[in-house]
């Protein structure tokens, strides 16, 4: 579709929704790049494409779906250029990743500092299976396969993995905001 050409109400409204809508927007795209520098990158180039394509912007239509979309095709972008292709998601992956996103809430960008440092407080096996869970999309089985462990031990890992994140953050933002 050819980019209309935007009034200035209409920059002004889907600059307002970018920034309303932007730290939902960092995690989502977190979740599909793990590189801080690249989030950043990624998410200035979508608040570039969005502003451009301000005049394709319908009022009273689904922002997050229109603005997510274009983020998804801008960590493509990135990721082609910038990732080896070991850790690249396939388009597929990608597209049911952010298929989902709609019906998720994302992290702030503090809750996602506070993140990667608990992350850094894992074990490192532990650690090593979460990121090859929820970075690297693997599945319980494959992880047992490369971890040399039982398809339970992974489940119970990242189970107490989970906890550990979820109370770490907790207990971190509690600490940040008395």
């Amino acid at each position: 579709m050819p980019t209309a050409p935007a009034t200035p109400e209409q920059t002004a409204l889907v600059q307002s929704l970018f920034v309303q809508h932007l730290p939902a927007l960092r995690g989502f795209v977190l979740s599909l790049v793990s590189d801080f520098s690249l989030v950043d990158d990624v998410v200035q180039e979508t608040f570039l494409v969005v502003t451009a394509k301000a005049g394709n912007f319908q009022r009273g239509t689904n922002f997050r779906a229109w603005a997510w979309t274009i983020a998804r095709y801008k960590v493509l972008q990135t990721l082609e250029k910038n990732a080896p292709p070991a850790d690249r998601f396939a388009p597929e992956v990608l597209e049911a990743l952010s298929a989902q996103e709609t019906a998720e809430t994302w992290f702030s960008d503090e809750q996602i500092q506070h993140l990667a440092k608990c992350m850094e407080s894992l074990a490192p096996k532990a650690r090593e299976a979460v990121e090859l869970r929820y970075q690297q999309a693997h599945r319980p089985p494959e992880i047992a396969s490369r971890l040399g462990w039982t398809v339970e031990s992974v489940h119970v890992a990242l189970s107490r993995a989970r906890v550990f994140l979820r109370d770490c953050v907790t207990q971190r933002m509690a600490e940040a905001n008395p």
